[in-house]
């Protein structure tokens, strides 16, 4: 079933264009891995879809059953984020803020969300700890926690084994693809190519202002642009 629809998409910036005439859909059940350099365009594209970025051109269509509201967003951790002074807890309840409205208190669902969800991601014994005295794995482990609180439908990640050491990065790609194997869609912008593309079931590979790739994992390492990007590494 497909959930979005991207046609004839351009997005500028400071007047340039980023992406051109861009085609893709993403399907429920999907792990879509979206690759480029930097500056052709994968942060605004995801930005793009979340509604945080206005586009030039073209449309982003969700099919009905199917909105912004269902997507949770993991965006690229800052400094800010790593010192953030609050407790494992706070900063998954955090998460809920977009469904909250005016009011200025969690509730009992909204505290209940984000006990399942560190419980499903194994960080339940640090929820009193101080974010900012975690590692960086288990930092992770918290943010992605925080963005399913925001909805477990599907889940935007943005550069998320950026500053990861190999073991955490191995790790982290674990649970992605646990949460992939139980039904939550995937979206990872990502320079890790090699890592990710174990785990992605398709690749959306952006150059300058035009794709070089749109289609299946198991294609695209074929194709001359994976091999290039792969250097003859074998997966």
């Amino acid at each position: 079933m497909r959930l979005i629809q991207v046609r004839d998409l351009s997005i500028s910036y400071d007047g340039k264009a980023v992406v051109s005439g861009l085609n893709f859909d993403v399907n429920e059940g999907d792990f879509l891995c979206i690759f480029g350099e930097n500056g052709s365009g994968k942060s605004s594209l995801v930005k793009a879809i979340l509604g945080l970025k206005s586009t030039a051109s073209g449309h982003i269509h969700f099919e009905k059953g199917f909105s912004r509201r269902d997507i949770g967003y993991m965006p690229q951790k800052t400094q800010v984020q790593r010192d953030f002074p609050a407790s494992v807890r706070e900063v998954v309840l955090s998460g809920c803020q977009g469904s909250m409205g005016l009011r200025p208190f969690y509730n009992r669902g909204e505290k209940s969300k984000a006990k399942a969800a560190m419980e499903r991601l194994g960080i339940t014994d640090i929820r009193n700890e101080s974010y900012r005295s975690l590692s960086g794995g288990q930092q992770q482990r918290v943010l992605l926690a925080r963005s399913l609180c925001g909805a477990d439908r599907m889940i935007l990640l943005d550069e998320p084994t950026t500053a990861l050491d190999p073991i955490a990065t191995g790790e982290f790609y674990r649970l992605i693809s646990g949460l992939s194997r139980e039904g939550v869609t995937v979206v990872m912008v990502s320079h890790d190519i090699s890592g990710a593309l174990r785990y992605s079931t398709s690749v959306l590979h952006l150059g300058d202002s035009e794709v070089l790739f749109y289609g299946k994992t198991a294609d695209y390492v074929k194709t001359k642009v994976g091999e290039s990007f792969l250097g003859g590494e074998a997966l």
